[in-house]
């Protein structure tokens, strides 16, 4: 069986239409990262309020900007040292993200709970990764957490 993990991040305080990168998890030198699931809530009290922006995005430890660290779980497989690295609650973005799905996703009662296709999976050169990054129409907070695996 292959080793899962999990970044379990943390709230992340949005500022009105301002984009802010709520989890990311970054691979070593020796493996990609094989994005397997993630979870996004929001505790918006406005049900007219407008939906948030989601951007998930490839992410590079080039300019990986300013976050609080995540103590990555080893929740399944064999138990080994991870090498990866996470960071929640950005307070200065990465200069080298890309989106590659865009979406909108309710801050009022907004929960996004999401499994890739199996052997759909993205995936991620090796010194690489993966990021979430949000912008809320309002002052909302956010709660982010990924899956993943080495690839």
């Amino acid at each position: 069986m292959i080793s899962i993990y999990d970044a379990p991040g943390a709230v992340s305080a949005l500022a009105a239409t301002t984009a802010k990168t709520v989890i990311a998890v970054t691979a070593p030198a020796q493996f990609g990262v094989n994005w397997l699931a993630y979870e996004l809530s929001f505790d918006g009290a406005t049900s007219t309020a407008t939906p948030a922006r989601i951007e998930l995005c490839t992410f590079t430890a080039a300019g990986a900007g300013t976050s609080t660290a995540v103590t990555i779980v080893n929740s399944a497989g064999q138990r080994v040292t991870t090498g990866f690295t996470a960071g929640t609650n950005y307070t200065v973005e990465g200069t080298v993200l890309a989106a590659f799905k865009t979406f909108y996703l309710p801050v009022y009662g907004g929960t996004g709970i999401v499994q890739f296709t199996p052997g759909q999976e993205p995936d991620s050169p090796v010194s690489n990764g993966f990021a979430i990054r949000v912008t809320a129409p309002a002052t909302v907070n956010c709660n982010a957490s990924m899956r993943f695996s080495r690839c």
